[in-house]
């Protein structure tokens, strides 16, 4: 027997831990784990000496051709393989028209679940959806039978926002996905609180960045959280919190986790790096929501990570220009920031070398706990019979990061001139090597569209 590819001489780590190991993959999936004298011979070997093997990073909040992402398909995915990525879930907007960029009504929920398949086709990695709704409708409750039986079992919904939808709404979407045994996404943050304090703002002429923070307070994404869980959790419905950022909406996931099978949660890499000092640095480059925080709440996106109240890092990947961000106040500047492309890197630097988590937990928190939080079983694992979505990466690698390297068509990155230490030398999707040493070396339209199974998370 020949197989594909033998990936060797690298130490293979997973959730469960870290071994010297090599893999063999055959037909895009991992058909061996083990010493390279007990595997078969291959068409192709890749030495990995001196290097981690790892499962591809698996990436459950990303904006990608969007109301909130200027990024094709192509180009996000160029960005994601280069930083380790090699599965995504984006998401599909009830009501928004991609054609004309506006919410103008005119696609229902399967329909907008249609759209992104169709755009989707020319993505290099393997790419899914979390259903949007952001209109109250009678329809999009009778829909979400059709889209969770057709492989899109995780809903998305607001708070805040044009797109915010009321609690009793909220309420009833969570009693159909309990029945139908799907997962409620939610950004929580008090929407009125928010524009309350944003009108007072602007009537006060404090449009610096650095007076931004205080628009959007912490106890804002704390009280829209305790509703959301608080309900979720008298529906039965699976509940997962997005961009987690504060040590108050940290506790308010903490206090309802009970036992962790209905209620999960994530944080981001910019939640974890950096703090609000970013703002007087940055300025509006630095516009997202909820914003970055105080340096005690990046401590509390450790401390909770580390004991399992967060699940996930994610990157909420949003792609901008920068002349979209320099505007003379921040309330008129876009919202969001890219990171596919460094949020990996950017994160491990952070967790593993300054930090002391170990390689387990990178591997856990950005590859396996997504993946089985949202339906993907043969995604982030390096397990016999999974997709070999395989990252080779170089602890060892110091570099700094440069805009100018951006395959995302945002022009900027909040971690301009950082050094970090540690790369993805090679990325290999299903098998298939799409990155490597910093170049796309696969085509546009390898990535496929991945239906997803119903979430089991009682294990």
């Amino acid at each position: 027997m020949t197989v594909d590819t033998i990936i060797h001489g690298g130490v293979v780590v997973t959730a469960d831990g870290k071994r010297s190991a090599d893999l063999a993959i055959d037909d895009g999936i991992i058909v061996g784990v083990g010493q390279y004298k007990n595997l078969p011979d291959a068409d192709r070997e890749v030495d990995a000496s001196n290097r981690l093997v790892m499962p591809g990073v698996v990436d459950p909040h990303v904006h990608v051709d969007d109301p909130f992402s200027i990024d094709t398909y192509e180009s996000a995915t160029r960005a994601a393989a280069l930083g380790g990525t090699t599965s995504l879930i984006g998401f599909a907007f009830q009501g928004w028209n991609p054609s004309s960029k506006e919410f103008d009504g005119s696609m229902t929920l399967p329909e907008a679940i249609a759209s992104v398949r169709r755009r989707a086709g020319e993505a290099l990695i393997d790419v899914s959806v979390h259903g949007a709704i952001t209109d109250e409708t009678e329809d999009v409750l009778t829909d979400l039978s059709t889209v969770v039986s057709e492989g899109i079992p995780s809903i998305k919904m607001f708070t805040a926002y044009d797109v915010g939808l009321s609690n009793g709404f909220i309420n009833r979407v969570f009693q159909q996905l309990a029945d139908l045994d799907g997962v409620a996404v939610l950004h929580t943050e008090d929407g009125s609180v928010c524009d309350t304090l944003t009108d007072l703002f602007k009537r006060q002429d404090r449009g610096d960045p650095t007076d931004y923070p205080e628009s959007r307070p912490d106890y804002a994404e704390a009280m829209a959280a305790e509703d959301a869980v608080r309900m979720a959790r008298e529906a039965g419905t699976k509940y997962y919190g997005i961009h987690t950022s504060c040590r108050a909406a940290a506790e308010v996931i903490d206090s309802f986790r009970e036992d962790g099978s209905q209620v999960r949660a994530e944080t981001c890499t910019h939640y974890t790096t950096l703090d609000e000092s970013v703002y007087a640095d940055a300025g509006n480059l630095a516009m997202i929501a909820p914003p970055i925080r105080s340096p005690d709440d990046v401590e509390a996106m450790f401390e909770y990570l580390r004991d399992g109240t967060l699940d996930v890092v994610s990157t909420d990947h949003c792609a901008y220009t920068e002349e979209s961000k320099r505007v003379e106040n921040w309330w008129d500047s876009s919202f969001g920031a890219n990171s596919l492309q460094t949020g990996f890197h950017v994160f491990h630097d952070e967790a593993v070398n300054k930090r002391g988590l170990s390689y387990p937990f990178l591997v856990k928190a950005t590859a396996t706990a997504p993946a089985e939080t949202f339906g993907m079983p043969q995604k982030g694992t390096l397990a016999v019979g999974t997709d070999a979505d395989v990252i080779v990466f170089d602890p060892e690698h110091e570099w700094t990061i440069d805009s100018a390297d951006n395959a995302s068509k945002a022009d900027f990155s909040l971690y301009e001139g950082r050094t970090v230490t540690g790369r993805v030398d090679k990325t290999f999707v299903r098998g298939e090597l799409v990155a490597d040493g910093g170049q796309i070396v696969a085509d546009a339209g390898y990535g496929e569209f991945l239906d997803r199974e119903l979430p089991n998370w009682s294990v």
